[in-house]
């Protein structure tokens, strides 16, 4: 089995984040979108992956290069996105006709990945939401497999959305379905959706079922992610870990990188500091740090800041890019 993981999308919608990394890359309690997804996946044994990158792709070859290495990795270029069915389907010679597992490169879900990988059938993940329009949605039949998906429908037959991962045995099918929606023109919402080729492989006699995530995770805006940091931060941060800051309060969950130097200043609850950060007399809560920044008397609440930032002053809530410098005194 390959995993497919697409990572090629501009992340727009985390502007200025997303301008100088990959979304995938976003720090998320001391971890980043990406290093989750992989991590479940190895623990179920999946050794081999294809990564679809397109924007700043370089920086995804080299995380994986450095935090990865004994992984087989192949990379596909989408310089023109036209969709993740378009994403999927330029994945086609690599994968020839072994079972494939996608993950969408913004999705963290949390599921009994073993027991998906291992099933006998093919699965789609899916979760009930209060409004399924801005999503995939899957619809069922009586015996339970999955009838129907369809992208975004104006009028959901269904509340079951589907979260992004998808345990495909028939390959061979999707990547036919992929290149006769492509070859005809099929798109949804003006791109080339892989829940069409999904519905085209079932109409075809593709057995679908079903399997519901335990939490969802929604990494694609700055609110949804802190959100998102906060829960993570339960899961991933060490427990009452003596960081010896001097006179610093810290108060759970946080999660500090290695290389920080952090005085006079309270930090937490639900803090992510990336690594080599200076932080003096200041209050944190609530907000992503970067790596290699510098705050100076800052008051910080609901807040991302992004690496190699330097802040001196007070304000509450702010939303700031790599590489900047602010003087808020």
């Amino acid at each position: 089995m390959k995993a497919i993981i697409p990572v090629a999308g501009a992340g727009t919608k985390l502007r200025p984040h997303s301008y100088t990394q990959p979304k995938a890359l976003i720090p998320l309690a001391g971890k980043t979108v990406l290093s989750i997804i992989i991590d479940q996946l190895l623990e179920a044994g999946i050794r081999e992956y294809i990564f679809v990158v397109g924007y700043l792709g370089d920086k995804i070859q080299d995380y994986i290069r450095v935090n990865y290495p004994h992984i087989t990795a192949h990379y596909v270029h989408q310089y023109d996105r036209q969709g993740v069915g378009h994403a999927i389907k330029l994945t086609a010679e690599i994968v020839s006709h072994d079972q494939v597992f996608v993950v969408l490169g913004d999705t963290i879900c949390e599921y009994d990945v073993r027991e998906v990988v291992n099933s006998q059938c093919s699965m789609i993940g899916v979760r009930k939401v209060e409004d399924p329009r801005e999503f995939g949605v899957a619809e069922f039949g009586e015996d339970g497999f999955i009838t129907h998906v369809v992208e975004k429908p104006t009028i959901p037959k269904s509340n079951m959305a589907m979260v992004g991962v998808y345990k495909i045995i028939e390959s061979d099918q999707l990547f036919t379905c992929l290149e006769s929606n492509y070859r005809t023109g099929l798109r949804s919402h003006g791109e080339y959706s892989l829940t069409d080729a999904l519905d085209c492989m079932i109409q075809m006699g593709a057995k679908f079922k079903a399997f519901k995530t335990e939490s969802w995770f929604d990494c694609g805006r700055k609110e949804t992610l802190l959100e998102s940091n906060s829960l993570l931060l339960k899961k991933y941060a060490i427990p009452e870990e003596n960081y010896g800051f001097v006179n610093t309060v810290i108060i759970p969950p946080v999660s500090i990188a290695k290389g920080c130097t952090i005085s006079h200043t309270i930090i937490g609850p639900n803090v992510s500091i990336g690594e080599n950060t200076t932080i003096n007399y200041s209050i944190i809560k609530n907000s992503i740090i970067g790596s290699y920044s510098n705050l100076v008397d800052i008051v910080l609440d609901d807040s991302v800041i992004g690496n190699d930032t330097e802040l001196h002053g007070e304000t509450r809530s702010l939303n700031i890019g790599d590489n900047t410098s602010i003087d808020l005194g």
